[in-house]
């Protein structure tokens, strides 16, 4: 090899490694904050697609919607403005849990999510392109370890349903907070030794 071709090629390996130092990191669609012990909000970022929903998926396979409206559709979120205005409270006892953030063009409908997040429940991890879903989507995956402690969660009552079509001992449980007595979730089996629900969406949820 000659001189000269000894320092193209240094160039040019150079100019990879450049190339490579200075790719952005991608940008999250919204950020999860922790509001202590067990409770975490979701803040969309900006640029993110008018409607959202939110679902949690735990290690041990129960799939939460947290985004519970009467009509059961995707809900406005503003950047900026934790989604649905709440805190959500993730039971300890199962583990971290992946909260998946739907970000839409149009209202979906969240059964069809639900259904779809069990279905893929054995994927490491999921994006846009794994759901069969109308519009423009796009998919942000948060991370969240609960922790023991935080302020007394109150105010709202969680269903407990199956997922049509599920496997037994899989489960979807719906954070119900706009006016739950005209809301009648189908199957409702109530929670094991008469105690509450591990879920709760607080602090001015609308």
């Amino acid at each position: 090899m000659t001189r000269w071709m000894k320092a193209v090629a240094v160039v040019a390996l150079g100019a990879v490694g450049c190339t490579q130092e200075q790719k952005p990191a991608t940008a999250k669609r919204a950020e999860l904050k922790t509001a202590g012990g067990s409770t975490m909000e979701i803040i969309p970022a900006e640029g993110q697609l008018p409607y959202c929903m939110l679902f949690t998926v735990s290690e041990k396979g129960i799939i939460r919607q947290l985004t519970m409206t009467r009509e059961n559709r995707s809900i406005k979120c503003d950047a900026g403005k934790r989604i649905y205005n709440s805190s959500f409270r993730v039971p300890v006892e199962e583990g971290t849990v992946k909260a998946y953030v739907f970000f839409s063009d149009q209202r979906i409908q969240a059964g069809s999510v639900a259904q779809q997040l069990y279905d893929l429940r054995d994927k490491p991890r999921l994006t846009a392109m794994d759901f069969r879903l109308p519009g423009s989507v796009s998919v942000e995956m948060l991370e969240f370890t609960p922790k023991p402690g935080g302020e007394p969660v109150t105010g709202a009552v969680v269903g407990t349903t199956d997922i049509e079509g599920s496997a037994e001992g899989s489960q979807t449980e719906e954070a119900e907070v706009e006016e739950q007595q005209d809301v009648a979730p189908p199957k409702v089996t109530p929670p094991p030794n008469g105690g509450g629900s591990g879920l709760t969406a607080t602090d001015g949820a609308r």
